[in-house]
């Protein structure tokens, strides 16, 4: 593992989640599709695969709200590899088959994919292979220990007594009493397994893509948000890591200060972590946890990095954001610890918004590359393109933004009066000397072409596609995570430009394997 998460050489990545690859069964998967971008990839030169976090999600299906910080998605699981192990059949999925393919209805995903590898967890047993059944074994061995026993127990018992959380379930549950432990899981064994079983098929289907990606010479880009969900698995089983009162209930919540853009700040509502305790434990669980995602990925991006130098603390219950104080982070201490324990430190800071010069300090002290996102740079008299540093990753936008080509029409930004559009659209051409039909190239070859060892494009921009095809809008619910690519979008033309673009502006594809068949 290299000491940071940047190649000495200059590369080009396309930000695209799982969920968003085209395929017939209703989401992206882990499966022919998701090969099929590797091989995308390949043959446009570029070198880096950004996505999103792989957690369970749970309401409003945002990756950023994980029902655990170690499970995989149940979802993104491939079920045309579950029909080449005999464990479905090709009638079982005929009604996957019958969902959208341009977006991901997830209420009619849900119940449909859940029964499905419901169906392949029960038939495990029967119709696995004896090889197979031993490499499930030694999972179980290795993860139950650390993590899968915990997930498990929480997905059965939160079932059970939905829609209560843990903190509304029988006491000597919620406070995970041995005896109260040991019977449930009794009762409930063979639910236990198969949440196990469809776990490690994830696991097993990740662990076969990232081989073909590496085959191809392409690094995988994860993503790791700061925060966990009050209603986790994690949060059931380490609460007194954070800041939660006897009944598991949360004394204080995150959030950000009242800022230019938002009056009352933002209240995220997430428990804070007790920082002390962690340092007690010599940041195990931190380790456990970013151990946990480069076995997913060659190197992760961490959301929101300005918490670790000082957060914001709202107390329980406060209507807006406005009544929260500043509190000290883990500082360095944190990152002397993972970098004693990994070696190195394959981390990107996720250091956008009002970042402080303490924040930027601690990020220097660490070597670690921060984001500079070119939709944000616009319209800043001092923002100089070739002043970028070498250590940095170059994005057009990212997930929580519109497409390049959306935000330059303004087509879904509610916030920007006329003039102010206007006087972005002026800004953005005279950054990139470009039109406004081929603003969002424009911005590809910028990013492109700067200082930064890593440049990354969303899929969209790369498409060129408006705001019809954003990811997420923050703040709202409905339509965010829905979108996804077609087959029908990765035609010879876009791997050509794409691949001139990377040529042009001298990004070295593949560790030098591009494949132009």
């Amino acid at each position: 593992m290299s000491s940071g998460p940047l190649s000495d050489r200059r590369q080009a990545g396309v930000c695209l989640h799982i969920s968003s690859l085209p395929g017939p069964y209703g989401i992206g998967d882990l499966g022919t599709c998701a090969r099929d971008f590797v091989n995308f990839m390949r043959r446009a030169g570029l070198s880096v695969w950004q996505f999103l976090p792989l957690g369970p999600t749970g309401y409003g299906n945002s990756p950023y709200q994980p029902l655990s910080s170690f499970a995989g998605n149940e979802l993104l699981i491939a079920p045309d590899d579950l029909l080449g192990l005999g464990l479905v059949e090709e009638e079982d999925t005929a009604r996957l088959r019958e969902l959208p393919a341009d977006h991901v209805d997830f209420d009619r995903l849900i119940p449909l994919k859940t029964g499905l590898l419901d169906l392949a967890a029960t038939r495990f047993s029967s119709r696995a292979s004896a090889a197979l059944k031993q490499e499930f074994t030694t999972f179980v061995a290795r993860h139950d220990p650390e993590w899968l026993n915990d997930y498990a127990l929480f997905r059965i018992a939160g079932s059970a007594y939905e829609p209560r959380p843990w903190q509304e379930w029988p006491e000597a549950l919620r406070r995970r009493e041995p005896a109260a432990l040991a019977a449930f899981a009794a009762e409930h064994r063979d639910r236990l397994d198969s949440v196990r079983v469809i776990q490690f098929l994830f696991w097993r289907q990740w662990n076969a893509l990232r081989r073909y990606a590496a085959d191809a010479g392409i690094r995988l880009f994860g993503d790791l948000p700061i925060y966990i969900a009050l209603d986790s698995a994690d949060a059931w089983a380490h609460p007194a890591l954070l800041c939660l009162d006897a009944d598991g209930w949360p004394r204080v919540v995150a959030g950000v200060p009242p800022d230019y853009f938002s009056a009352d700040g933002q209240l995220w509502g997430n428990p804070l972590y007790d920082w002390p305790r962690h340092e007690a434990q010599g940041y195990a669980w931190w380790i456990a946890r970013l151990c946990a995602s480069l076995a997913l990925a060659d190197f992760v991006r961490i959301d929101h990095f300005r918490g670790f130098e000082s957060y914001w603390t709202v107390p329980a219950g406060s209507a807006t954001a406005r009544e929260g104080r500043w509190e000290p982070g883990p500082r360095d201490a944190l990152f002397d610890a993972l970098r004693a324990a990994f070696g190195g430190l394959p981390i990107v800071a996720e250091n956008l918004g009002v970042i402080t010069d303490e924040v930027e300090a601690l990020r220097h002290r660490h070597g670690l590359p921060g984001m500079v996102v070119l939709q944000f740079t616009v319209g800043d008299p001092g923002f100089r393109l070739e002043d970028m540093a070498e250590n940095e990753v170059c994005y057009t936008g990212t997930h929580d933004n519109d497409t390049t080509a959306g935000w330059f029409h303004g087509g879904s930004d509610e916030t920007r009066t006329a003039d102010e559009i206007r006087a972005t659209r002026e800004a953005a051409l005279r950054l990139t000397g470009g039109t406004p039909d081929t603003i969002a190239l424009d911005f590809v070859r910028k990013a492109f072409a700067s200082n930064a060892r890593l440049a990354v494009a969303p899929l969209q921009d790369l498409l060129e596609l408006g705001s019809e095809a954003r990811m997420n809008t923050p703040g709202k619910t409905g339509a965010s995570w829905q979108w996804r690519s077609t087959a029908a979008h990765f035609g010879a033309e876009l791997c050509d430009n794409v691949a001139q673009i990377v040529t042009t502006m001298a990004r070295e594809g593949n560790n030098g394997r591009r494949d132009t068949g």
